[in-house]
């Protein structure tokens, strides 16, 4: 692959993750269009700003796992642009403050379209903040004195920033309220794309543990790792149903049918157990994200 490429720069967006931050928009926008306060604009910078800054976490993440010897050339995992040397490290630099700067650009835009149409509570301050700590944990997850992958606490940090922080402000940029619904199916939405960060720590624990990548998987051991895989989407799909009580049966029961796609995908992670095999187990974990946010958003417009 040629230095610096188009090619190049599609595998270090990681464009097959994106569809993580694309759901977790739509699901939000479905729940503020059953609400009765769907906007098409504040929706679409929302998952601009989404996509972006996964893009921007995505090459930072490429970049200082590199650099902190998570990341060899040899991986287990897919392939990484930087550590490949198919991106060089003024262009990665470049490329990260770029990003940076594009998702600032939209967040101000999100702002600026709150301010004209009155929909804010706390005078912008709450989208500042929310901003600012997105910005932060893109970099912080594995870059900085303290990076939180490294601390056993990348698993707290997905779900938060693919969970209740992109769920809950996207709604309530359009609607100016939060709901125990929102936060339930937000929080629901965080445990299920974490299966995604699960498979990969169990996969990469020996390599992990090798340069001093303090995950869950590798304080606990493996089994932290297989049985914590299935509790997280068992979880999710325990929140879903607490959605019984607020009248939307669609999106309390449609889940339990991504129940039984991770259970499957669970099992078959536990008998392969480790090496490059575990790839596999992967793509189904990106597949079932897809139909769980599928399914819930299908819940969702089905009405209460």
């Amino acid at each position: 692959m040629k230095t610096n490429s188009l090619s190049a720069w599609i595998l270090a967006v990681r464009p097959y993750s994106l569809g993580n931050s694309v759901i977790l928009v739509v699901i939000a926008s479905a729940l503020a269009h059953t609400d009765g306060s769907f906007r098409a604009v504040p929706a679409l910078l929302c998952l601009l700003f989404a996509v972006l800054m996964q893009c921007t976490a995505n090459l930072v993440n490429d970049l200082y796992d590199f650099r902190k010897g998570a990341d060899r050339p040899e991986r287990l995992g897919p392939d990484r642009a930087f550590a490949k040397g198919f991106v060089t490290l003024p262009a990665m630099k470049g490329a990260i403050a770029a990003f940076t700067a594009a998702s600032c650009a939209v967040g101000i835009g999100i702002l600026a379209w709150a301010f004209h149409e009155q929909t804010l509570r706390y005078g912008g301050w709450e989208l500042i903040a929310a901003g600012a700590l997105c910005v932060a944990f893109a970099y912080l997850y594995t870059a900085g004195p303290y990076p939180l992958a490294y601390h056993a606490l990348g698993d707290v940090a997905v779900i938060l920033f693919f969970g209740l922080v992109p769920v809950g402000f996207t709604y309530y940029i359009q609607t100016g309220t939060w709901t125990a619904e929102v936060l339930i199916v937000a929080a629901a939405c965080g445990l299920v794309i974490d299966t995604m960060l699960m498979i990969n720590n169990f996969r990469d624990r020996e390599e992990d543990a090798a340069c001093n990548k303090r995950t869950i998987v590798v304080r606990l051991g493996a089994a932290a790792g297989d049985w914590g895989y299935f509790a997280l989407g068992a979880a999710a799909v325990a929140l879903c149903l607490a959605l019984l009580c607020y009248g939307r049966t669609w999106a309390a029961l449609l889940p339990l049918v991504y129940l039984a796609a991770h259970t499957a995908t669970w099992r078959k992670m536990v008998r392969i157990g480790r090496g490059e095999e575990l790839n596999v187990c992967l793509g189904e974990t990106a597949r079932n994200i897809m139909l769980f946010g599928a399914l819930i958003t299908i819940g969702i417009l089905l009405g209460r």
